[in-house]
């Protein structure tokens, strides 16, 4: 019988592995806010990380296709082998992309931003040229250990990752060798390395086990073909999704106060995904549990529910409360003027948290139903939404970071609001023989 207690046994692993990772951008945005020319090494390592995030973004969904398709050596080794082409092609498109014309028509054309925000925004991205590789095959395990119950060790490789970011943000801190934004690079190159080559020696026992499984279900394995046709919505939907951020410096760079949002961006981001990061790891945890029964289902969404309020609650105690001033100028380091700017944008974006829970939910409902074209749609949707909202509030001469604060929640509620459609269909489908 599930129970409160026996989702957040198995959850715990992973959402603390999800906060873990939530501490990462404040950090490293810190460290950059306490080195020379804070404001322009911030907007440097923003505009990095968005596009490192865009060329992660067709690897994110291996861990939900791990934790969906194996069950068994057959179905291990040909996703196994999907994995590892996907390492390859990803790394391949950012290295091409940083090493040729392409980038400067980015930086200089699309974005209109200065030769100094170009130089630190390329050696930034030369130092996380692993991440989007790493991140693949780090996930790929990471769904194979979800799958076997073994969620406790994906925490232990996060853990690692975060030390060893830490240490290295913090040598370069002392040691200021590097500029702010190069340093934020570096460190989450080496952490996120780090964290891959631990997750894999930590899961070797778990893949001998698998390799020695028959299949549980062999009339469900996939082709390679039949993998790529899953997988496929999953990938694009993400890599829309993760697009949100290019599109966003995009715009920030034609709005007011440009500099200054595109500064604080990254810092707000991070203060709102250490929020989200709860609502990211429960993906995994309904697709485990969800299909059971109708009756589990009904708990696990009543469950979603509670938690999102419970999630929403909290970061607007810390909104409107001292503890935001707190936060952003004492803890992140930025100035009062960046600090006064970014409460309003915070405010507006307080619901994100609980949105992104109950996409979480949503999504899992879909990919257990085998309906993923719906994941790709709905993030179509948000886009569409955000571009849409965003192209008339720099119009109407909006700051640029309070557009971003309202594109972006309105774009959720967009995405929600049509996955509750379509999760109509998808319970169907799944309890069709009941």
């Amino acid at each position: 019988m599930l129970t409160p207690k026996k989702i957040m046994r198995f959850w715990f692993p992973l959402a603390a592995t999800w906060l873990m990772m939530s501490v990462e951008g404040p950090f490293v945005t810190a460290v950059i806010a306490r080195l020379a020319d804070e404001t322009h090494n911030l907007a440097a390592f923003g505009i990095a990380y968005a596009f490192a995030l865009l060329a992660e973004s067709p690897v994110i969904m291996l861990m939900a296709a791990a934790t969906s398709l194996v069950r068994g050596r057959t179905s291990y080794r040909r996703l196994r082998r999907f994995t590892l082409v996907l390492v390859g092609l990803v790394t391949l498109s950012l290295a091409g992309a940083l090493f040729s014309p392409f980038f400067d028509f980015l930086i200089y054309d699309v974005l209109n931003l200065s030769p100094l925000i170009h130089d630190l925004t390329h050696q930034t991205l030369v130092f996380m040229l692993v991440w989007p590789g790493a991140i693949a095959w780090r996930r790929f395990l990471q769904g194979l250990l979800i799958v076997n119950n073994k969620t406790r060790i994906v925490s232990y490789g996060t853990a690692i990752r975060l030390v060893l970011m830490a240490l290295t943000a913090l040598f370069f801190y002392f040691h200021p060798l590097l500029p702010g934004a190069a340093v934020g690079g570096l460190a989450l190159g080496v952490g996120v390395v780090a964290e891959m080559a631990v997750t894999w020696y930590l899961s070797r026992s778990t893949i001998r086990k698998v390799l020695g499984q028959r299949e549980k279900a062999p009339e469900k394995i996939l082709s390679m073909r039949g993998i790529l046709r899953f997988y496929y919505p999953l990938a694009l939907a993400t890599f829309l999704g993760l697009g949100i951020q290019p599109m966003l410096t995009f715009f920030l760079g034609q709005s007011r106060m440009a500099l200054e949002s595109l500064a604080i961006l990254p810092v707000i981001n991070a203060f709102i995904f250490i929020f989200r990061s709860i609502g990211l790891s429960f993906q995994e945890v309904a697709i485990t549990f969800l299909h059971h029964s109708r009756e589990q289902f009904s708990f696990l969404h009543r469950f979603v529910l509670k938690v999102a309020l419970a999630i929403t609650l909290l970061v607007l105690l810390i909104v409107l409360t001292p503890l935001s001033r707190l936060w952003y100028q004492d803890i992140s380091g930025l100035s009062l003027t960046l600090t006064r700017l970014s409460l309003i944008p915070t405010l507006i974006m307080s619901l994100l948290p609980a949105l992104s829970l109950y996409i979480s939910w949503q999504r899992a409902v879909e990919v257990q139903a085998h309906q993923t074209r719906h994941l790709t749609l709905s993030t179509f949707i948000e886009v569409s939404v955000i571009g849409l909202v965003m192209l008339l509030l720099i119009r109407a001469d909006f700051i640029g970071i309070y557009a971003v604060a309202i594109a972006m929640t309105c774009g959720r509620l967009a995405a929600n609001a049509y996955l509750f459609v379509t999760n109509l269909r998808a319970e169907k489908i799944l309890f069709s023989a009941n």
